[in-house]
């Protein structure tokens, strides 16, 4: 329903609530989290740098600019900065994620208020709001229509981020209330992101996270001009929600009703493995099962409870889930997951490659892997995993997961995010000096400039 004419809208009423917030005034523990986010993805950035993907977007722009494209020589527009970082944090799935939405966001908003800092000369202050207000938007966001965007075939991330992102620079540049309210507005125009890659394993999920960064970025700024926007663009008749997740009947008031003094930001899970959000659990399962004493061989059944939320998207069609068509679909393969962790005992980036997809061993057991809906499940207020494995010789073992491990039940320590970090720059070519230096910027950059130029190359 459209706000009467005088009643704040919805995208008023959030716009009001960022508004409020200053630098001083985030907790210490918020602003440890942007550090860590910060860290997070410039590793995932760095990891990432020399892949195919990475690479047609780089070939796909024009170069020269004021913006870090991450381990990339050179610089680059705004928003082509924001694309590729964006891009590269969340292409091999191993960014953080929100348990309830899902939603990716650091990968989003990170790059997008990094771009506007380089282009606009904005201090580590005012990236510290505005990585704070935009992560905490998009947790939020996620909240208001749980399932539904992803019901209706879009990517949660993609679009929620995209109205989250124009949030977090427009609270960078300091915009005021109407031209932010017009940003978001521009911006619910902007967003999209089909959830098609999953049928073949195409890049483009990839790309969502770049792109909404990148939408952040000239949404907020086509706003700063005085481009009119719909103010009633998220509950509208024909709003954001009415078109992505197909109502106008959100919860709101998790948007926005106790913003600024509670941060569901610091429940963000920080991924132990580089997969898919909800394969996470079900990893845990099958690597304390292959502790156990048996082989793969020895296995004759492998059962699984899950969320019904969960089977359009990692578990059907499932001969395609037991033997996908590349590495990129096993991320989105639940029995695929299962398979390679039990076979080979980790799940990195050396568990997703062309020759894991044909491992006959980790295939023999994929194709075993089957599931039942647990009409119970927390899905998506938690990810739960459940992995039942049968015999030859009529034993079974069993595991359960209760929860995704790195988020809030069981968080990483700070030392295993900084061991990540240094891992994936190591993966991409950094040496350890180099890394230790970017460490040391992602401690201090809120007190400082933001000036990514020496982490070019």
């Amino acid at each position: 329903m459209n706000a009467p004419a005088g009643i704040p809208s919805v995208a008023e009423r959030l716009v009001d609530k960022v508004s409020a917030l200053s630098p001083d005034r985030i907790p210490a523990e918020v602003r440890t989290r942007c550090e860590d986010l910060l860290l997070d993805v410039a590793g995932l950035c760095v990891a990432a740098r020399a892949s195919d993907y990475v690479r047609a977007l780089i070939a796909s722009v024009d170069g020269g600019g004021p913006c870090t494209a991450i381990g990339h020589a050179g610089g680059l527009r705004a928003e082509d900065a924001a694309m590729i970082n964006g891009t590269a944090a969340h292409g091999e799935d191993f960014d953080d994620t929100f348990e309830g939405g899902p939603v990716h966001s650091g990968a989003v908003i990170v790059p997008a208020v990094l771009a506007a800092c380089e282009r606009f000369g904005r201090d580590g202050r005012a990236a510290l709001l505005g990585i704070a207000s935009g992560v905490e938007t998009m947790c939020r966001l996620s909240l208001v229509a749980p399932k539904l965007i992803h019901k209706a075939g879009f990517h949660p991330t993609s679009v929620l981020g995209a109205m989250a992102a124009t949030l977090a620079v427009s609270a960078t540049l300091g915009s005021n209330r109407k031209q932010t309210v017009d940003a978001l507005g521009i911006a619910g125009s902007m967003a999209g992101g089909i959830i098609e890659y999953l049928a073949e394993g195409a890049w483009t999920k990839r790309l969502h996270a770049g792109w909404a960064a990148r939408i952040g970025l000239h949404a907020a700024r086509i706003g700063r001009e005085g481009f009119l926007g719909p103010r009633t663009v998220l509950e509208g008749t024909h709003g954001f929600f009415s078109g992505f997740a197909h109502t106008t009947e959100g919860d709101f008031e998790a948007l926005t009703g106790d913003f600024g003094s509670q941060w569901l930001m610091n429940g963000i899970t920080f991924k132990p493995y580089a997969t898919g959000t909800m394969n996470q659990p079900y990893i845990d399962c099958a690597l304390r099962l292959a502790k156990k004493g048996f082989a793969a061989e020895d296995v004759v059944e492998v059962k699984c409870e899950t969320a019904e939320g969960y089977v359009h998207r990692l578990w059907e069609p499932l001969p395609s889930k037991q033997r996908p068509p590349n590495e990129y679909a096993a991320k989105f393969s639940t029995p695929f997951n299962i398979a390679v962790a039990f076979v080979t005992g980790g799940v990195g980036f050396e568990a997703f490659t062309e020759k894991t997809v044909r491992d006959p061993r980790v295939l023999a057991l994929a194709s075993k892997v089957r599931y039942v809906v647990d009409p119970n499940n927390p899905y998506p207020k938690a990810y739960t995993g459940h992995v039942r494995m049968t015999l030859k010789d009529g034993r079974v073992f069993e595991e359960r997961q209760p929860h995704i491990r790195g988020g809030v039940h069981e968080p990483l320590a700070r030392e295993e995010i900084r061991s990540k970090f240094r891992s994936n720059a190591k993966y991409g070519g950094w040496d350890s000096a180099r890394a230790e230096r970017f460490m040391r910027f992602a401690q201090g950059v809120f007190d400082g400039s933001v000036d990514l130029s020496e982490f070019r190359g």
